[in-house]
């Protein structure tokens, strides 16, 4: 079965050229030239994955009332031709799963668009591996060199998205929002106060430094 990518580009030659050339590739390919047209496609087709805006991925991850497609659906955003370091993390702070700027090369957005799919399938993600740490999503098991941890439910959902991706950087946001449903930051102590204690147990079962404090950004799980 083919991967389905909705791809919301405005630019209607780069929008073309991507059509073109995934289909090549063996996508089922879903073009939208505005944002209302991409998240009514969103809702209707339920795409594998999104190419996106930064302000569509957030819609996407936020929701609308009364709409139903899938706020988890895996996004890349495709960054502007100005875009910087701040664009890049204020995209990554609106859900996306990977972040490409422009101008692009397409293998290497192709590439990227396998990686996050070989990712977030649910066939390839029933085990997490990050160094000594393993984390069995089925039967919500998490170890450490093999010796069982016991984990809280938030501790140990909190462990499972940082497994993801081991060694990127969640934002706080992000992590308050997918781990815990928050829609904004605010000023809770919720998350760090889960992260202390998420550390200390990993360490304590011989993880080594894990549950790393990114200031001001958020977390990671291994360390340097």
């Amino acid at each position: 079965m083919k991967a389905a990518v909705l791809l919301a580009e405005p630019e209607p030659s780069t929008r073309e050229f991507l059509q073109r050339h995934l289909a090549d590739d063996g996508f089922d390919v879903l073009g939208a030239e505005a944002e209302r047209e991409a998240l009514e496609l969103a809702e209707r087709l339920k795409p594998s994955l999104v190419l996106s805006s930064p302000d569509l991925c957030r819609r996407l991850r936020e929701g609308e009332p009364g709409r139903s497609w899938d706020r988890e659906v895996p996004v890349i955003v495709l960054g502007g031709t100005e875009a910087d370091t701040v664009d890049r993390v204020r995209a990554f702070d609106r859900g996306c799963d990977d972040y490409v700027p422009r101008p692009f090369h397409y293998d290497e957005l192709l590439a990227r668009i396998r990686a996050v799919l070989r990712r977030t399938s649910p066939s390839l993600r029933d085990r997490l591996e990050a160094g000594s740490i393993a984390v069995d999503l089925v039967t919500r098991r998490a170890t450490v060199r093999g010796r069982a941890l016991t984990l809280p439910a938030k501790e140990y959902d909190l462990l499972a998205k940082l497994a993801t991706e081991p060694e990127r950087v969640f934002t706080k946001e992000q992590l308050l929002r997918e781990v815990w449903g928050y829609l904004s930051l605010g000023r809770t102590r919720t998350l760090d106060s889960h992260a202390s204690r998420l550390r200390r147990k990993l360490r304590q079962a011989g993880a080594g430094p894990c549950v790393v404090n990114i200031w001001g950004v958020g977390y990671r799980l291994l360390g340097e």
